[in-house]
């Protein structure tokens, strides 16, 4: 298990502050889930986890060791990371493409374990049908349901989704994110999620990170985090939080921030 720290991460592309002293902790069993407006940071602070960005200034600590210093090698075989744009390379099956996601443990030869395991997630995300056809052939929807697919089937530690369900149908995002629970639960994974619908992010994540221009506006569970003056303040919009079964469900009134042409507007 694998605890991640986020420790006073600054991060810039050319002269523009992207990221401004962002800290939290992530633990093991967890889903925390990034929210915030487009712009925000979200996905930069998720490449940085990933180790794929360094920062300015501040470090991720996997188990109190700095990212930074651990070989790439090293960090695939405990962090997963899947972004929002994704592409799959070449003509290859659906099969291929999950069994892709054990490359850190594949050899010349592919053993039985790595089989199984690619055949369990195929049957337990409904692909196994789509097993032999060539995954160009799919939707959108579909692809992104192989690559998370293949993002599960490496059994990391650390599991990053960058919007993994932004192109699945609600039955899917639902199923996909009770699927992601359950693993992140039973394996002890630390799975850090961004998340546009706060919605599912209320009822599927333990923690939410808030990010508003690049800072951290609030960090704790949906009940502490989903309110009308952080959706107010953050979101520019007015909203009820309504506590459905114990979890708070935002139910959205209007923008605050029309434009004079359309406050105009009848």
């Amino acid at each position: 298990m694998v605890d991640v720290e986020v420790r006073d991460v600054h991060f810039s592309y050319s002269t523009q502050d992207v990221l401004k002293g962002i800290s939290f902790k992530a633990k093991p069993g967890e889903i925390t889930a990034i929210i915030g407006p487009n712009g925000a940071g979200k996905s930069t602070l998720l490449k940085i986890i990933a180790g794929l960005l360094k920062p300015k200034i501040g470090s991720v600590l996997l188990n109190g060791v700095d990212i930074a210093e651990m070989s790439r090698d090293e960090r695939v075989k405990i962090v997963s990371y899947l972004p929002q744009e994704n592409v799959i390379p070449g003509i290859l099956t659906v099969y291929e493409v999950v069994l892709l996601g054990r490359i850190p443990y594949l050899s010349w030869k592919v053993k039985d374990e790595d089989l199984r395991i690619t055949e369990k997630f195929l049957r337990d995300l409904g692909l196994e049908k789509y097993a032999k056809r060539f995954a160009h052939q799919l939707s959108g929807g579909e692809r992104q349901m192989v690559l998370i697919a293949q993002a599960l089937v490496r059994e990391p530690k650390v599991l990053l989704l960058d919007e993994p369900v932004s192109n699945l149908d609600i039955k899917n995002q639902l199923e996909i994110l009770d699927l992601i629970r359950k693993i992140t639960v039973a394996k002890g994974i630390t799975t850090i999620v961004i998340l546009h619908d706060l919605n599912l992010a209320s009822r599927f994540a333990d923690k939410l990170v808030v990010l508003n221009n690049g800072s951290l506006y609030a960090f704790g569970t949906p009940m502490e985090v989903l309110t009308p003056e952080m959706l107010a303040k953050v979101y520019g919009v007015e909203a009820k939080v309504l506590i459905d079964s114990g979890c708070p469900q935002v139910s959205i009134i209007r923008s605050l921030n029309r434009s004079p042409q359309l406050a105009s507007v009848k």
